[in-house]
C-alpha cells in the first residue's frame, strides 16, 4: 500500500473527486478513527476512505394531486466503485440529508466489501414524509427522482434497492421509468423489485433471516439454549417484524417489540399467533407499555435495535443490560457508546455483519436478472447461510487474532479489501 503509485492515485482520487473539505464524511472520519492506526492508513489511503467519489444532488418539481406543485429535493452518494458497482438503498424521509446519505453509503461500502460482494456502496433518499402523499404522489416523485438520476444509475455502474419507507412497489416504479427512459426494461437496474417483475424469492425476509444465521451461530458458540434465551427488539417492521417470528420459530422468547409510537415488553415471551397478528395489522401485541428508549435498557439476553441509527448514544449506553447486541439497522450505536459497551463487555455484532442479509439477497437478485435465472427459496437460503457463515467466520477469526471488538475486525478486514481493489484498478 505504500507503493508511489498508489499514493499518487489516492491524491488524484481526491483532489479530482473531493476538492471542497465540505464533501468529507465526517461520520464515516470518526468510524473510521480507531481502524486508520491499526493499519498504518497513509494520509492518502484514509483520505480515499472519508471523501465519497461522487454525490450526486437533485431537485424535483412533482405534480400533487390537487394540482400543485411542490418541489423534493434528493441525493444519491456513489461512495467508492473499486470492488464494482455501487449498491445501496434508497429511503424516503423526512430527516433525509446528504451528510446522512454519505454515512449510509460508506456504510454499505463496508458492508459489500465484508461480505465478499463485487460491489462498492452507495445510498440515495428523498427529503419527504411519505405519509403526507398520496400512492400516485409517491409513484410520481419516484418517477421523477429516476429521471433526475438519469444514467448516473444503471445495471453495471449503481443498483439501488429498498430502504426505509421504500419497498418493491417504489422499486418497481423505479425499474420501469428507467425503461421508459433508456428505452429498454432492464430489471437489473434495482433490486428488491416484486417477483412478477424480476425480482428474487427470499428477498422480502432476507435481511431478518440473514440476521437470525448469525444469531444461531453465536448462540451455537455459547452454548445458549434458545429457550432460555430473552430477545427485545426495538422496530416491528420488516426487518424487525421478519426477525421476531423467525427467531420464535427456532424457539427463542420475543420478551419485547416497538415501533415508532412506543412498545410492549412480556417477560414470558409473546406467542407466534400474537406476533402474526400484530405484524399483519400493524399493530403491537398486548403486553406491559415501554418507551422506546425502555426497551433499549430492558434486562434481556438479546438486544436488537432494527429500527432507526443512533439509538444507543453515549447518553444511554451505561444503561443498557443485553448480554449482546445485534445491530439490525444502520449504524443504531454512536461511536462514543459503541466504546461504552465494548468497556463493559457487551458484545456488539455489528450492523455490517448483522443486517448484510439483505444486500446478499440483493446480489443474488441481480445475478438472476442477468443470466435470466430464477433461483427457488431453497437455493437462495442456503446461499444466503453460506454467505452469512463466511463473513461471521472471517469477523470472530480477526476478532480473535487482533484482541478487538468485532465491529473493528469486521472494518480492518473490509477496509483492507477495498483498499488492495483500488490498487488493482490503479493502472
Amino acid at each position: 500500500m505504500q507503493a508511489d503509485s498508489f499514493k499518487t492515485e489516492c491524491y488524484t482520487f481526491v483532489m479530482k473527486n473531493a476538492p471542497q473539505s465540505s464533501n468529507k464524511c465526517e461520520a464515516c472520519s470518526k468510524r473510521l478513527e480507531p481502524i486508520a492506526d491499526m493499519l498504518k492508513l497513509l494520509p492518502m489511503e484514509r483520505a480515499l476512505l472519508e471523501y465519497p467519489q461522487r454525490v450526486i444532488s437533485v431537485s424535483m418539481p412533482v405534480r400533487m394531486d390537487d394540482g400543485s406543485t411542490r418541489i423534493f429535493s434528493g441525493a444519491r452518494v456513489q461512495y467508492n466503485d473499486a470492488l464494482g458497482p455501487t449498491k445501496g438503498g434508497i429511503r424516503y424521509h423526512h430527516h433525509v440529508d446528504e451528510a446522512e446519505v454519505q454515512e449510509l453509503a460508506f456504510l454499505m461500502m463496508i458492508k459489500c466489501a465484508l461480505a465478499g460482494l463485487p460491489y462498492g456502496g452507495a445510498k440515495g433518499g428523498i427529503t419527504v414524509n411519505p405519509k403526507e402523499l398520496s400512492k400516485k404522489e409517491l409513484e410520481r416523485l419516484t418517477r421523477a427522482f429516476v429521471r433526475a438520476l438519469g444514467t448516473t444509475v444503471g445495471p453495471q455502474s449503481d443498483i439501488p434497492a429498498p430502504d426505509v419507507n421504500t419497498d418493491a412497489e417504489v422499486m418497481g416504479w423505479f425499474a420501469d421509468e428507467y425503461g421508459k427512459m433508456t428505452g429498454k426494461y432492464q430489471p437489473a437496474v434495482v433490486t428488491g423489485k416484486p417477483l412478477k417483475k424480476g425480482g428474487s424469492k427470499g428477498r422480502d425476509v432476507a435481511t431478518g433471516l440473514g440476521g437470525v444465521y448469525i444469531v444461531e451461530r453465536f448462540v451455537a458458540t455459547r452454548g445458549w439454549n434458545p429457550a432460555e434465551t430473552s430477545v427485545a427488539i426495538q422496530g416491528f417492521g420488516n426487518v424487525g417484524g421478519h426477525i421476531a417470528h423467525l427467531l420464535h420459530e427456532r424457539g427463542y422468547r420475543i420478551v419485547a417489540v416497538s415501533n415508532s409510537k412506543g412498545g410492549v415488553h412480556n417477560k414470558n415471551g409473546f406467542s407466534r399467533g400474537e406476533l402474526v397478528v400484530a405484524q399483519k395489522n400493524k399493530i403491537l401485541p398486548k403486553g406491559d407499555a415501554v418507551t422506546n428508549e425502555e426497551l433499549l435498557e430492558l434486562p434481556v439476553d438479546i438486544l436488537i435495535p432494527a429500527a432507526l441509527s443512533e439509538q444507543i448514544t453515549k447518553a444511554n449506553a451505561e444503561r443498557v443490560q443485553a448480554k449482546v447486541v445485534l445491530e439490525m439497522a444502520n449504524a443504531p450505536t454512536t461511536v462514543e457508546a459503541d466504546a461504552i459497551l465494548h468497556a463493559r463487555g457487551t458484545l456488539v455484532i455489528p450492523d455490517i455483519l448483522a443486517n448484510a442479509g439483505g444486500v446478499i439477497v440483493s446480489y443474488f437478485e441481480w445475478v438472476q436478472n442477468l443470466k435470466k435465472q430464477s433461483w427457488s427459496d431453497k437455493k437462495v437460503a442456503e446461499q444466503l447461510q453460506k454467505k452469512m457463515h463466511e463473513a461471521y467466520t472471517a469477523v470472530t477469526q480477526e476478532t480473535k487474532k487482533r484482541g478487538s471488538d468485532m465491529r473493528t475486525a469486521a472494518y480492518v478486514l473490509a477496509i483492507d479489501r477495498v483498499l488492495k481493489a483500488q490498487r488493482k484498478r490503479r493502472h
